[in-house]
């Protein structure tokens, strides 16, 4: 009998053993960062002479798996619980972010969940030092936190709903300062584009101004070669769901990808599969910037597009499209033939 995911397991033990049958429960998920998947994290809950007997005292956990006493369970046990429960039913993009915004709390882990006040959660909020988006996820974390917990009685008050994050909707406490490519560094990456096919991402991300998640997570049926677009359609901002042009310097390395396998993802591992943003930075990124002679992280090609589309006299309005910066007052952009061929001017304007 297969047991859903994130439930547990029973196994038997090698050896001799009087209850050779462990049973186990999942108490929360981590991200491998070498292979991007989501692992689960177990604790042992008994040992038993037979699998049935195992079966039941797993089943009997699940009837009432929160059993404790509310005054004394902490945040990170409140964490854990809700990620055995709610992991399995969402996207590892979403558990990544999740679990980025937990690490922001780590004031908060041993905390009695009932000691903590809408002063503790502004307090992680007003000093973590992120931007707007990031503090959004950290609000959504927090939300789902105080809904689990009282839906299971750990504490009375959801201190969530208080906290205020809309002041920094248009700051960035945290900004670091972008370096762009200059002129001789993008020739030279071009030079080390027939040495590695991966050198071509950077030139992509260049040439589009895209994100890097949003290139890693583009897909191939979101790519229009016959028209020179992509559809970026999942972003940070409601202005990043837009339409990117491809200039004409980088559609071969577009048609190359493309046609490279099977992958349903535009850009893949050397296995054909899809790529996670750690794998990419710390295997591709990091080592061929260091060989080409560079200190560049990915958002400095966004950056780099910035400033050449401004250079060659872009208007700001064209280029606020192009790389999906906020300045449109609508939620949905519908672009016509007429606007798709105004980016496409000036993309290969640069």
């Amino acid at each position: 009998m297969r047991l859903p995911n994130g439930f547990g397991n029973v196994s038997k033990l090698p050896g001799n053993r009087r209850k050779p049958y462990r049973v186990r429960v999942t108490v929360g998920w981590e991200l491998d960062t070498e292979t991007g998947i989501n692992k689960q994290k177990f604790k042992t809950i008994g040992y038993y002479e037979t699998k049935e007997e195992g079966l039941i005292a797993l089943g009997n956990f699940h009837q009432n798996p929160y059993d404790m006493d509310s005054s004394s369970i902490t945040f990170e046990e409140v964490f854990e619980k809700w990620t055995t429960e709610h992991y399995p039913k969402i996207s590892d993009s979403n558990v990544k972010g999740y679990n980025a915004a937990y690490r922001l709390c780590a004031m908060l882990y041993k905390m009695r969940f009932v000691d903590i006040k809408k002063s503790h959660l502004q307090g992680i909020i007003d000093t973590c030092g992120k931007n707007y988006p990031t503090l959004r996820k950290l609000k959504a974390l927090f939300s789902q936190l105080y809904k689990f917990a009282m839906e299971n009685d750990l504490c009375g008050k959801d201190y969530a709903k208080y906290i205020d994050i809309n002041q920094y909707q248009d700051k960035n406490p945290n900004a670091l300062n972008r370096q762009p490519f200059s002129k001789e560094e993008i020739q030279t990456v071009w030079k080390w584009n027939n040495s590695n096919e991966y050198v071509s991402v950077v030139l992509m991300l260049i040439y589009s101004g895209v994100r890097i998640g949003e290139l890693l997570d583009l897909k191939k049926v979101q790519v229009n070669l016959n028209e020179k677009w992509f559809d970026i359609t999942a972003s940070k901002t409601k202005a990043g769901i837009r339409k990117v042009p491809i200039a004409d310097k980088v559609l071969p390395l577009f048609e190359y990808w493309m046609n490279k396998n099977d992958c349903e993802y535009l850009l893949s591992t050397p296995e054909g599969k899809h790529f996670a943003y750690r794998n990419y930075y710390d295997s591709y990124w990091t080592p061929l910037i260091e060989q080409m002679g560079m200190d560049h992280r990915p958002h400095d090609t966004r950056h780099t597009c910035i400033s050449l589309l401004t250079v060659a006299g872009v208007q700001d309005k064209i280029i606020k499209k192009i790389v999906g910066h906020k300045g449109q007052t609508v939620t949905e952009v519908v672009y016509t033939h007429f606007e798709i061929q105004e980016l496409l001017e000036a993309i290969n304007k640069i």
